[in-house]
């Protein structure tokens, strides 16, 4: 079960022509948070956010090899809750967003490790580079939504990225050069098909 409904999410393969029983899910963003923290001077861990992502998702419950994710974050929607701080790391010093204003997140593999857990790996790109990530992935809960009719799955993520190996070297030792990612997901889609709950009692899921 948890090899399905982690897939949902880390979505291993690139999608072919066998593909055709796959099914689109979305982001529920309002329960989907990207954030990350970096140490600064050895003092503390500054925490910021990015506010606006998308992504194309599809799942194949009967063959997960055939799924696939394609997330796309919009650079200049970083929020570190101050507008100097933010505007900042918007110049050519860090995400230099008008010359690059997306990275990505392009899935490539998943070794499930336990009954709830796996790696995700995946190709980031990010101004302009692209190098190979991975995310601890803890598969959360799935189920049918109480209210309408979406089928919603939950993972909490987290993994570490080397700014410099993207090209972002300002401030290094002051501020870390490994950033730290944290990363809680909601994907769901309509109507589900009478087998997708594989046992899960629907009656606990959060319909906020």
């Amino acid at each position: 079960m948890f090899r399905l409904l982690l897939t949902a999410l880390i979505l291993m393969a690139v999608p072919t022509a066998a593909n055709a029983e796959a099914q689109n899910y979305e982001f529920d963003k309002k329960h989907t948070m990207i954030m990350f923290n970096v140490g600064h001077m050895g003092l503390s861990h500054s925490w910021g956010k990015f506010l606006d992502f998308d992504g194309d998702i599809k799942f194949d419950e009967e063959s997960p090899e055939n799924s696939s994710v394609d997330m796309t974050i919009q650079t200049a929607s970083i929020n570190m809750d101050d507008e100097k701080w933010e505007d900042h790391l918007k110049n050519e010093d860090f995400f230099d967003v008008e010359e690059h204003p997306t990275m990505t997140f392009k899935s490539t593999g998943i070794e499930v490790t336990g009954e709830d857990t796996g790696k995700l790996t995946g190709d980031l790109t990010l101004l302009g580079v692209t190098k190979p990530v991975t995310l601890d992935v803890t598969f959360n809960k799935a189920g049918k939504r109480p209210m309408g009719d979406a089928y919603a799955a939950g993972f909490s993520a987290k993994g570490e990225v080397t700014r410099s190996d993207f090209g972002m070297d300002y401030g290094i030792p002051m501020i870390d050069d490994t950033v730290n990612l944290v990363i809680e997901v909601e994907i769901e889609r309509e109507k589900p098909s009478s087998d997708s709950t594989n046992g899960t009692d629907d009656s606990e899921d959060d319909s906020e």
